[in-house]
Order: structure tokens, then C-alpha cells, then sequence
């Protein structure tokens, strides 16, 4: 015989869980998730902008930080920095929510891996997300927390674990554009014939495009950790200029912010066409 005050804990959970799967999968949510989507479409495409600007010669500000704060340079900056906080964080519990609810029918490894990539962007718009509100406040944006932590005890142990998590999430988003990965999370039918195939091709140079650029990235990071140097630059700005002083790093920055262009507006594409 079942005890009952176990099935009214299972009914209670069960109930709880239907309830946060209706929240999560609700319109209001979903439209939110998409201004998400579009705002970060748009801070790759000012990112493209500075590392184009760094391939002729301006080597300031070319990552994401530096290119929210250059959003932030006007009022309605501000205004439209605090409007992408809000649909970030949307994007990050609309992502969570398809760790928890989305790939339940899923063989285990395929399930388990799907969520895993949710929960590697959902970090990524939720760090996104803060350092847009810290500068939308008129928070600094200087300061690296890799930085910080290469000088703890372990630390550098800690970086460069970074930086080789960070080598295989660019090696995922290469491989991700290479075999069309994205395209799971497309409805094309919710766009014209001719948008969609647009569409799919921006996805597959844009995902090449962006782990290029972090791959770049998690080398000088694990670089950073192995020669011990906390004022070695790291991250996607550093990575930019370092491209941008090799020999032919001026045309390579250059196809590398094209290639950055291009994600921001399969990003677009993708908040237009994402599956309801």
C-alpha cells in the first residue's frame, strides 16, 4: 500500500513542476527570450565593428564589455542596455528551462550532453547580462576576473582550466556550424524559403566565425596560466589584438569580424525563427 503522505509530496512536486514548465514556456517569456536573442546579435555586431576598427589600427575596446559600454555612451543607450538585462535574463531562464524540460524524451547521453550546452550558454547570457546591468549603472567595466583569481592560492591551476574550457566550447561552436547543429533549435517554417537558406548560411559561418575568435581566447588564457603572469591580457579583447599584430593579422581580424557580423545576424535570424 502506498503511503499517502508520499503521494501527496509526489503530487505537490509534480504540480510545482508543471507550474514552473507553464511560467517558463509562456508567451511573455518567450518574446522576452527573443529581445535577448536580438540584443545579443547586436553586441556582436558592435563587436565586429571594434575589431574591425582594432584590424585599422584601434586596438581599444574590441570585446563584449567594451562594447556595451560604447552602447552605453548615450541615454538611449542606457535605456536599450537595461532593455537587453531584462531579455538576457529571459534568454537565460527560457535556456534553463530546456535543461529541465526540453530534452526529457532524449537517450541519455544525447540528454545529457544538449544540457550541458544549455547550461555553457546559459552562463554565457547570464555574464553577459551582469556586465551589461553593471554598465547600464554606470558601474565600471575594468578589471579581469581571470585576473584576480590566477593570483589565489591554486589559481592558476583554476585558469588554465578556464582556458581549456573555454578552447572546447570554441571547438564546439566550430564544430556546431560545421555540422548545422543550430538548425535543431530553427523552425524554418515560421520563415520564407529564401530568409531560412540566408538564414542557415549566416548560422554556419557565424558559429565557425565565433569559436575562431574564442578560441584565440582560451590559448592566451592557458598561456596565462602556464607562465604564471597576472598582467598577461586575456580574454576575447586580448585575443583580438593579438590577431590583429601578427603579419596578416590586420586581413585575418578583419574576415574574423566579418565572420563575427555574420553570428550577429543569424542571432536576428534566430530570435525571428526560434522554435515556440
Amino acid at each position: 500500500m502506498s503511503d499517502p503522505a508520499s503521494t501527496t509530496a509526489s503530487t505537490t512536486v509534480d504540480s510545482a513542476a508543471d507550474t514552473a514548465e507553464d511560467v517558463v514556456e509562456s508567451r511573455p517569456v518567450r518574446i522576452l527570450g527573443r529581445i535577448g536573442l536580438v540584443a545579443y546579435g547586436a553586441v556582436n555586431l558592435v563587436i565586429a565593428s571594434l575589431a574591425a576598427q582594432v584590424a585599422f589600427g584601434d586596438a581599444e575596446r574590441a570585446d563584449k564589455t567594451g562594447a556595451l559600454a560604447t552602447v552605453a555612451e548615450t541615454g538611449v543607450g542606457r535605456v536599450a542596455l537595461w532593455l537587453a538585462v531584462v531579455g538576457l535574463a529571459a534568454l537565460v531562464l527560457w535556456t534553463l528551462a530546456e535543461v529541465v524540460f526540453g530534452h526529457r524524451r532524449l537517450p541519455t547521453k544525447r540528454r545529457v550532453l544538449r544540457s550541458a550546452i544549455d547550461l555553457v550558454e546559459a552562463g554565457i547570457f547570464a555574464t553577459l547580462a551582469v556586465s551589461a546591468a553593471k554598465i547600464a549603472s554606470g558601474g565600471s567595466s575594468q578589471g579581469s576576473v581571470l585576473t584576480t583569481v590566477l593570483r589565489w592560492p591554486g589559481g592558476q591551476w583554476l585558469v588554465g582550466a578556464a582556458g581549456v574550457g573555454v578552447a572546447v566550447l570554441a571547438g564546439f561552436a566550430v564544430w556546431r556550424g560545421l555540422r548545422g547543429g543550430f538548425r535543431r533549435d530553427l523552425d524554418l517554417s515560421r520563415c520564407g524559403p529564401r530568409l531560412g537558406r540566408l538564414g542557415v548560411l549566416a548560422g554556419h559561418i557565424g558559429w565557425v566565425a565565433l569559436g575562431c575568435a574564442y578560441l584565440t581566447a582560451g590559448v592566451l588564457t592557458v598561456r596565462a596560466a602556464v607562465r604564471f603572469d597576472p598582467a598577461q591580457p586575456v580574454g576575447l579583447d586580448a585575443g583580438v589584438r593579438t590577431l590583429g599584430a601578427q603579419p596578416y593579422g590586420p586581413a585575418l581580424l578583419l574576415v574574423l569580424a566579418a565572420g563575427l557580423a555574420v553570428f550577429g545576424l543569424y542571432c536576428l535570424f534566430d530570435a525571428r525563427c526560434r522554435k515556440k
